[in-house]
């Protein structure tokens, strides 16, 4: 069971909903995914543009817990504002905070996720940073009492997987919150890779949005993370140098 404060969820898979090439694909690949949590940015919402579709109008969101993030802020201020109009909304006490710092890379600004995720617990909000998988800024954010960490597996929709595994497994392993792997999943093998690191979930979009099959890749994503997860709970086999025997071989007569 993955606890993210007052909130519980069998399923370890958190699902964006941008993207997708039309409505009823997004809606078959979040039915066939089992998550319990959709992600999206709040800059997408009817608010601010009410002339646009409803990018959730083939969703039954009753079902889900809402994720709203903070994508296209640029500083601790510009997330607080767009955390706010979530929350006034009534769509979630939940929080992703998204502070881009480089637009090339989309990396985050550390400085500036630390200021809006401190304003914003102290706001009453359920707040998930999105990170670096820098091990020390994870900590300082857990210690600011955020209720999960979110480091990235490598740039938001590169696909380029888990650049940094050792750095990953720091993380998980010094964390007491839920630590879940956002942004750079590109395939089941990134996802199944993640859990069996010891992550607690797995936050992804373009891997399944931008998939030449969606909701094949959808239910794949759904396997992949129940694998890992089970893998890191059975705990693997240690690595050896050399080979060893399959097959008990005392007691046994030679020649």
């Amino acid at each position: 069971m993955l606890k993210i404060g007052p909130y519980e969820f069998s399923s370890r898979l958190l699902l964006g909903t941008g993207k997708y090439p039309d409505f009823e694909t997004q809606k078959e690949a979040v039915n066939v995914s089992e998550t319990e949590t959709l992600t999206f940015s709040v800059r997408r919402m009817n608010i601010f543009k009410p002339d646009q579709p409803d990018f959730l109008e083939k969703i039954d969101v009753e079902k889900y817990s809402l994720l709203p993030n903070t994508a296209g802020a640029k500083t601790a201020e510009e997330a607080v504002r767009t955390a706010k109009l979530a929350k006034a909304s009534g769509l979630c006490d939940m929080i992703k905070v998204e502070v881009i710092g480089d637009e090339k890379t989309l990396l985050p600004d550390p400085v500036e996720t630390l200021k809006a995720s401190e304003e914003l617990l102290n706001d009453g909000f359920i707040v998930l940073p999105y990170t670096s998988d820098d091990v020390m800024l994870a900590s300082r954010l857990e210690e600011l009492g955020c209720h999960a960490i979110m480091p990235g597996a490598s740039p938001i929709g590169s696909g380029q997987g888990i650049i940094n595994p050792l750095n990953l497994s720091f993380i998980i392993e010094k964390a007491n919150v839920p630590v879940i792997v956002d942004a750079g999943i590109g395939s089941p093998k990134d996802a199944a890779m993640a859990m069996e690191l010891g992550a607690d979930g797995v936050l992804l979009n373009t891997a399944v949005s931008g998939a030449e099959h969606p909701v094949k890749m959808a239910r794949a994503m759904k396997f992949a993370i129940e694998a890992g997860r089970l893998g890191y709970e059975a705990g693997r086999i240690p690595r050896k140098r050399y080979a060893t025997a399959s097959s008990p071989t005392e007691g046994m007569s030679i020649g």
